[in-house]
């Protein structure tokens, strides 16, 4: 008996399909057994690997940890193992930059399965009763926030990439200079904006991730839009919640669309793993378009292939989900994936979330931001 474990995040995007997808595949290959742990949220984006390498043979992970895994040894170079055709194959047909964002000084992290970005949601049903129309620009957003219609997620990661997608639509330059992390004024207009935004919605908000968001707008009338929270597919379905939403494109900000922060998940081995060769095939069988088209997607996947995107059989299963947002996952951007990068994201996301509650001014949130980020420099 061969058997590989493997560890995914705590939500029915990301734990069931890993279960269905495996049983399957144990049925297609007497003598494997494939077993999944999960763990929340929070740490799979911020508790570092090296905490895991030793007890999973499969990490599902995402893109920013690269440099990290690679300078510690505690993953593979699955590009080694790859045919030309296999690479081929993913790299033409995952959505957006999910396949170039594992790719990292010409080794490869991990098999990309999950695609996400932070985009817009609605409540259909609250649209309609408040007679609102959604908002194109980010007048018409803080004029709907204002009416206390509008939530976002205030958790501290999520924060600061939302504001890190401001600063890109501002060409303030993050992370293009090792001496300062971005051009100060338009750092501290992107604050600004987010604050004003934030304004009107209740504090509880600076504790709530994008789950949080999804689970709160699903099941209570309160909020009717939220404008960037990290995608999830499954609040889309009717078979999933009694009030599915919608999820759409992102916003214009001075006259040209947002580009949110790329996420989605792929599956990395680890160094001490003993069947490389097995936890390589199982992965590239859950990218496979076959597999995540069927099996993968409705057990509640969110897969990474294109064309499964662009399917018109799965729009009523899926809410319209993958075609409705399918413009601003495809023109997502990187996150940097330094060693370092992790920890900055974890910290700087702090005085963000004071500055927004009033604690702080914006200057000495981007002065603790800027210490943070030459400090996440030196590793």
């Amino acid at each position: 008996m061969k058997t590989i474990k493997g560890i995914t995040w705590n939500h029915s995007r990301a734990f069931p399909p890993l279960v269905a997808v495996s049983q399957r595949y144990e049925e297609l290959n007497p003598g494997i057994r494939i077993h999944w742990d999960k763990r929340s949220l929070d740490e799979f984006g911020h508790k570092p690997i090296d905490q895991l390498i030793k007890e999973y043979d499969i990490i599902v992970i995402d893109h920013p940890w690269a440099e990290f895994c690679f300078d510690n040894n505690l993953v593979i170079n699955q590009k080694k193992y790859l045919t030309k055709n296999q690479w081929a194959d993913l790299e033409q047909n995952c959505i957006g930059k999910s396949f170039e964002s594992y790719v990292f000084n010409n080794k490869l992290l991990a098999i990309p399965i999950d695609g996400a970005t932070p985009v817009p949601s609605w409540r259909p049903d609250l649209i309609k009763k408040h007679d609102i129309e959604l908002p194109k620009t980010w007048d018409d957003l803080i004029a709907l926030s204002d009416k206390k219609h509008v939530i976002m997620p205030g958790f501290g990661a999520d924060l600061f990439l939302n504001w890190l997608m401001l600063l890109y639509a501002l060409e303030a330059n993050p992370f293009n200079s090792r001496s300062i992390f971005a051009n100060k004024d338009k750092a501290i207009e992107a604050m600004q904006l987010l604050k004003r935004l934030a304004e009107p919605m209740p504090k509880d908000m600076l504790d709530w991730n994008p789950i949080n968001i999804a689970e709160l707008m699903t099941k209570e009338d309160r909020f009717a839009f939220c404008p960037f929270a990290y995608s999830y597919s499954n609040y889309c379905r009717p078979s999933f919640t009694k009030n599915p939403l919608k999820y759409g494109n992102l916003i214009k900000l001075n006259n040209k669309p947002l580009k949110s922060i790329l996420g989605g998940t792929g599956i990395a081995i680890s160094a001490n793993c003993n069947q490389i060769e097995l936890a390589l095939n199982f992965s590239l069988y859950c990218a496979s378009a076959e597999v995540q088209s069927n099996i993968y997607l409705y057990a509640g996947g969110q897969p990474v292939r294109e064309e499964v995107w662009n399917l018109e059989k799965i729009k009523d299963f899926t809410g319209g989900f993958f075609s409705n947002s399918f413009l601003s996952h495809e023109k997502a951007l990187i996150r940097p994936r330094y060693n370092g990068y992790v920890p900055f994201q974890e910290k700087a996301g702090v005085p963000l979330q004071q500055y927004i509650s009033g604690k702080i001014s914006a200057n000495s949130a981007l002065n603790s931001i800027s210490r943070y980020y030459q400090d996440s420099l030196k590793k």
